[in-house]
């Protein structure tokens, strides 16, 4: 696999299609998304890693400032900006309810797993599953760099007007597009991972 990826290496999804780059997505104001496993911009622990790979599957802890009054819910997507894809590929997306969760501004380690989420974490359909899928990509390509991305929403996501499928049945790509409510603030926090 090495080969392949050597093959491949000048061929990104890059940041165009990132749903932090779709005119919908984007809010008047900013959050500070954090986690303590790693820094912006750091490389991403072997744990919150593919089991494939050697890790764990297991979702980092994240935290965000409060986000603006009125924020009804809050979407989460985590995306590989460097997959040899048209598109970055999505690894876990999820739609959270800050009142339901055990600490309104936090995320426990673990908490986007698609078997038993949060208190208040509704996992998604992602391109690979469901719930967190941890990085795992091609050997040799190079580094790739993850992008976790919260959208703080005026109303909840819903599959609205005749024959729109619901976001647990939609594909990641139908549910960041079909986002109507306003985004409210948005934050986003970068990790790197490379085999």
């Amino acid at each position: 696999m090495t080969i392949l990826g050597t093959l491949l290496r000048n061929h990104r999804a890059g940041e165009t299609h990132l749903a932090w780059n779709q005119p919908r997505l984007h809010g008047p104001e900013l959050l500070d998304l954090t986690s303590r496993q790693f820094q912006d911009g750091g490389p991403i622990p072997q744990e919150h890693v593919a089991k494939r790979y050697g890790g764990k599957d297991l979702s980092p802890d994240l935290a965000w400032t409060p986000p603006p009054e009125g924020t009804a819910q809050l979407l989460l997507a985590v995306e590989d900006l460097d997959v040899p894809m048209a598109r970055p590929a999505v690894h876990c997306l999820a739609l959270i309810d800050p009142a339901a969760l055990a600490s309104p501004h936090r995320l426990p380690t673990g908490g986007l797993s698609g078997r038993a989420p949060a208190a208040g974490v509704t996992v998604l359909r992602s391109t690979i599953g469901r719930g967190y899928h941890g990085p795992g990509p091609i050997k040799g390509h190079g580094p790739h760099r993850y992008t976790f991305q919260l959208f703080a929403l005026a109303a909840a996501a819903g599959g609205d007007g005749p024959g729109a499928a619901s976001p647990a049945r939609a594909a990641p790509r139908a549910v960041l597009s079909s986002v109507a409510a306003p985004v409210l603030a948005r934050g986003r926090l970068t990790g790197t991972y490379e085999r």
